[in-house]
């Protein structure tokens, strides 16, 4: 593997995922179902992020909490060094029951548990500013950390102040896009060099239907020299800067766990600018890491073929 010349660090929701499917999701009350699948793991977006870069040998920091229980005790040990300062909080730690479905969607069902306790505080002191300065901060699960979510404005004044570039995918809001919730997103994008959205996240924060009128709108609104991704699931992921346009479709891939594919994607396009690569080769590995990851189980991360040519808009 290449030596990383970028340094890279995530923020944000780290929980408990107990997966199983596939069902309807018009399940019938009062029955007992049997399904193929179950996998009790790591999730949340941050933590989804954190495995992707480990299982790819990617140095990194990773900022979080958890609950006092016996998951979170679990949860710690899973990540190692890069959790050795996160701040256990009194009570449990949160859960999310995913229920895959074959369709390839899924349903979750969270616990509030740990992750509003997150601060700015805690976080400061969990990441090495100096050593992710010239890098990339991650932030994930906006809609989640309460706490921390409300000093934003804090942590990304904090981390320009250190050099350090700002990415962030919110995930979905639990109040849907009021328009409270947006004009609160169009102000955190206003200090972010990079935006991850999937495309129904895209186009239902501008309000644009088309991914392609959304992500130029999503660029109107960002930092100078910022870098929007429209994340499409089957049909791959769009790549749109001031002076480029790109887009890369996705294999056809036999769907086993969709559940963090577009973490999966984040954490692997930023090893991949890590290393040096291109915006083309970086959307290319990205797409082909996310795609072994949901046909394969266990869940692999490292890529054994190509996906197919960019191509770029004209």
């Amino acid at each position: 593997m290449k030596k990383n010349t970028l340094a890279l660090a995530t923020v944000g929701n780290v929980n408990v995922d107990l997966i199983m499917g596939p069902v309807s999701p018009n399940l019938p009350s009062g029955t007992e179902l049997i399904v193929e699948h179950d996998e009790l793991r790591v999730g949340g977006a941050a933590g989804n992020v954190a495995l992707a870069w480990q299982a790819l040998g990617c140095p990194y920091q990773i900022a979080a909490n958890i609950g006092s229980d016996h998951f979170g005790k679990w949860l710690k040990a899973e990540f190692g060094a890069p959790a050795a300062r996160w701040p256990a909080v009194s009570g449990g730690t949160t859960v999310s029951v995913g229920v895959t479905h074959p369709d390839g969607e899924r349903t979750f069902l969270t616990t509030k548990g740990h992750l509003l306790t997150l601060s700015w505080p805690q976080v400061k002191e969990m990441i090495d500013w100096q050593a992710l300065s010239g890098g990339v901060l991650l932030v994930c699960g906006s809609f989640l950390t309460d706490s921390l979510t409300q000093d934003y404005a804090q942590m990304f004044a904090h981390a320009r102040r250190h050099d350090v570039a700002i990415a962030l995918d919110t995930g979905w809001p639990l109040d849907d896009w009021t328009e409270a919730t947006r004009a609160k997103v169009l102000e955190w994008l206003a200090n972010c060099h990079y935006s991850l959205f999937n495309q129904i996240e895209a186009t239902s924060l501008s309000g644009l239907n088309d991914p392609q009128d959304a992500g130029k709108w999503l660029l109107e609104h960002m930092a100078d020299d910022a870098t929007v991704i429209i994340k499409r699931g089957g049909k791959g992921a769009m790549l749109m800067r001031s002076d480029c346009l790109l887009s890369c479709p996705a294999p056809k891939v036999s769907l086993v766990d969709t559940i963090g594919a577009g973490d999966v994607f984040n954490a692997a396009f930023f090893v991949a600018r890590a290393q040096g690569k291109g915006w083309q080769e970086a959307m290319k590995t990205a797409i082909e890491t996310a795609s072994l990851a949901i046909s394969t189980h266990p869940r692999r991360y490292l890529p054994t073929k190509k996906p197919e040519t960019i191509h770029e808009f004209a």
